[in-house]
């Protein structure tokens, strides 16, 4: 049976996510449809999400303006995953301690907003990330990217500088870098297929 993917497609690296799920389900031996969201009503039809960044003040306002915001909380309060990235994390938090951006609330943390600097000091780092299917450090992406000051009940499943970069909640993984502009699709694989059941529609989980 062929999944259906969904990424949210208001802003940020939509193809390179695409490319991504692709390659991840490729790598475990899945059929899958991706699909861009841009308006609400397609996110139901979705098994999994991706939210990418871009600028969460923008994101935030977009999602709840065009409906969407809601189905995505519908989606994970389902069980269904989530991957969202840097600023996709930012907007997934609980807390982001900006007024401006309406968090979903569906990561049990606390976020930063640029805490590894402004586009300027993008840089590459390899990241011990736990969950991964071998022991190869991830080549992680930080391009003006959040850290999480506070990881509440969140899995941390990788820091960087003493911090925490990648976590999970339930269904929802989050994470300060950009896994989508590498060529290594192993976090997305971890945020959707680690555990297969979760990712599968409920008549073929059963």
């Amino acid at each position: 049976m062929t999944l259906q993917a969904g990424v949210v497609a208001v802003q940020g690296d939509v193809a390179e996510h695409v490319t991504a799920i692709e390659r991840a389900a490729a790598a475990h031996g899945r059929d899958v449809e991706v699909r861009e969201i841009r308006e609400s009503g397609l996110v139901p039809d979705c098994d999994f999400l991706a939210m990418p960044g871009g600028e969460s003040t923008t994101i935030s306002r977009l999602l709840h303006d065009d409906g969407i915001a809601p189905e995505i909380q519908n989606h994970v309060a389902a069980g269904k995953p989530l991957f969202a990235t840097c600023a996709g994390l930012i907007v997934a938090a609980a807390d982001t301690g900006d007024e401006r951006v309406d968090e979903l609330e569906l990561l049990d943390v606390t976020v930063e907003r640029n805490a590894f600097g402004r586009q300027k000091d993008s840089f590459e780092a390899p990241l011990d990330v736990a969950g991964l299917a071998d022991d190869e450090p991830f080549p992680a992406v930080f391009i003006r990217a959040p850290a999480i000051a506070d990881a509440g009940s969140a899995e941390v499943l990788a820091t960087w500088d003493g911090r925490p970069v990648a976590v999970r909640d339930g269904p929802v993984v989050g994470t300060s870098f950009h896994p989508e502009l590498t060529p290594d699709s192993r976090i997305h694989g971890l945020a959707f297929f680690e555990n297969e059941e979760a990712a599968l529609p409920a008549s073929e989980s059963a």
